[in-house]
């Protein structure tokens, strides 16, 4: 099972960018797709991006299509996700979680404990 880190977080103003981390543990790393999940406060996790394993193929809520970009570093065991254009609505603390296929399934997949600590993101306006 691929360990997962979360980080790059922190307060922005809304139009601002920033530039999440996942790094992940051990060369299984590459093998994996891996997804961005957003919860919100007061509302369910959900799934934000994904990428496939090699990185070629990616899909987007519908909310961030066009503003956020992920993208992954297999030589880095890393994977990241850009946003830029950011809005209030997109506050809220930020998981990567690894798949072992794609696409990566939705956050209601995954059991509840197997989530890490994320990273927060607040957008002020």
């Amino acid at each position: 099972q691929v360990q997962l880190v979360e980080s790059g977080g922190g307060q922005v103003q809304a139009g601002g960018s920033l530039r999440l981390s996942c790094a992940g543990s051990g060369h299984a790393f590459r093998n994996y797709a891996v997804g961005w999940y957003c919860q919100a406060p007061g509302k369910e996790r959900e799934l934000v991006a994904g990428i496939a394993w090699s990185g070629g193929t990616r899909n987007y809520a519908d909310s961030v299509k066009g503003r956020f970009s992920i993208s992954k570093d297999n030589n880095e065991n890393t994977a990241y996700l850009q946003m830029n254009s950011l809005k209030p609505e997109d506050t809220g603390v930020y998981y990567c979680h690894a798949d072992a296929g794609y696409p990566v399934r939705p956050a209601s997949g995954w059991p509840e404990d197997s989530w890490g600590q994320g990273t927060q993101v607040t957008v002020s306006s």
